[in-house]
């Protein structure tokens, strides 16, 4: 019996497919699958299912945590990007959590919150 996996994904809702995928790409993420409901979004070797799927209380509690090198050059990224004004999202600033991770929030244009982070070396 061979229990090996592949990968995990979430299936990432979507208000408005191509606005979402137009945050993503702005962020440095490619669609690499498209469909008229679905979209494979990845960064390097990261990736997620983007879905043409909306329901607000679903959507708004829904989190996603990305593990990076060094938050607060993705911080640098987000910002440089210039998505926040664009697609009017919330960001935080980077901050040490009690957990040993050093992340900030991003908040997509669907309410999706993501935790982009870094473990704080001992």
């Amino acid at each position: 019996m061979n229990l090996e996996t592949i990968e995990i994904k979430a299936f990432v809702p979507a208000r408005e497919l191509a606005e979402s995928m137009a945050f993503y790409e702005a962020l440095g993420f490619e669609t690499t699958l498209e469909s008229h409901d679905l979209a494979y979004v990845r960064f390097g070797a990261t990736s997620f299912l983007l879905s043409q799927f909306y329901n607000p209380e679903h959507a708004h509690n829904f989190v996603m945590h990305m593990l990076v090198l060094n938050a607060d050059d993705w911080h640098r990224n987000v910002e440089a990007s210039g998505v926040v004004t664009k697609f009017s999202v919330r960001l935080s600033p980077p901050d040490d959590r009690p957990w040993g991770i050093r992340d900030f929030t991003l908040i997509d244009p669907t309410g999706v919150l993501w935790r982009i982070g870094h473990v704080i070396p001992d």
